[in-house]
């Protein structure tokens, strides 16, 4: 019975998550459509307090928090991060911790109404997964020149949720990217898929892990070089930090 009553209280928690989710996203996406004309950086600032909302709504109705390892190993200037992706929940919260971004997205996404308006006047780098080459060229261009202009790009090089436990294939976009830059590369691991798996309406309690590994400069060195100092690090953290025992519930 009070297994039942846990579930209850959890879905009641998560559905209180969600009315103030998708009620504020509206507000603040109207809000960018409003001030359109402005720069990029001030339309960012206007769509990135929506993420940070969504971390105090997780913090009061789910109870659901986070802590980062590795936080001083963030560089001054703008990176590019590259992380692994099981959740909903690091596309926000990155926001939190880092500073100005943009995210290599599919392009199917702003096609969602409203949502997908908002991403687009965030200027981030859309492209189209079935492009091959042209795909990684494009990140290669427009991230590098995002870069320049001191916006930090995010890159999750498995392309789509991945559930944890689950080994996944990384895409090499994201290594070509990386060492064609002078620009830090920055590995992130965490577990937020443990607490809000994917495809999930449920979200639960706890304190998600993110680590922050210690930059480095891939310029000019191999691809596969980059992917394999790159993967193992996320492989091996997501090791420490995870707990199996969160999987598939």
């Amino acid at each position: 019975m009070s297994k039942e009553l846990s579930k209850f209280e959890l879905y009641i928690r998560s559905s209180i998550f969600w009315i103030f989710h998708f009620v504020s996203m509206v507000f603040v996406v109207i809000l960018v459509l409003i001030f359109f004309w402005l720069p990029v950086n001030q339309r960012y600032a206007i769509g990135s307090s929506w993420a940070k909302m969504n971390m105090h709504f997780l913090r009061w109705f789910c109870n659901l928090d986070y802590v980062i390892k590795g936080k001083e190993n963030i560089p001054d200037e703008a990176s590019l991060v590259i992380s692994n992706h099981q959740s909903t929940w690091e596309t926000m919260s990155f926001q939190h911790f880092l500073p100005n971004q943009l995210w290599v997205m599919k392009k199917e996404l702003f096609r969602v109404p409203i949502f997908g308006w908002g991403l687009a006047l965030m200027s981030p780098i859309a492209i189209d997964r079935n492009a091959g080459k042209k795909a990684i060229e494009q990140i290669v261009e427009q991230g590098e020149k995002k870069l320049n202009q001191g916006r930090w790009v995010v890159v999750f090089p498995e392309g789509t949720r991945i559930s944890p436990g689950v080994e996944s294939k990384y895409k090499m976009g994201a290594f070509v990217f990386a060492s064609r830059i002078t620009h830090p590369v920055l590995p992130i691991a965490h577990n937020a898929g443990e607490f809000w798996p994917r495809h999930s309406f449920i979200k639960y309690p706890g304190t998600i892990t993110v680590s922050i590994g210690k930059p480095f400069n891939a310029y000019q060195m191999e691809v596969s070089e980059v992917k394999d100092k790159v993967e193992k690090w996320i492989r091996q953290e997501l090791l420490e930090i995870s707990d199996s025992s969160r999987w598939n519930r």
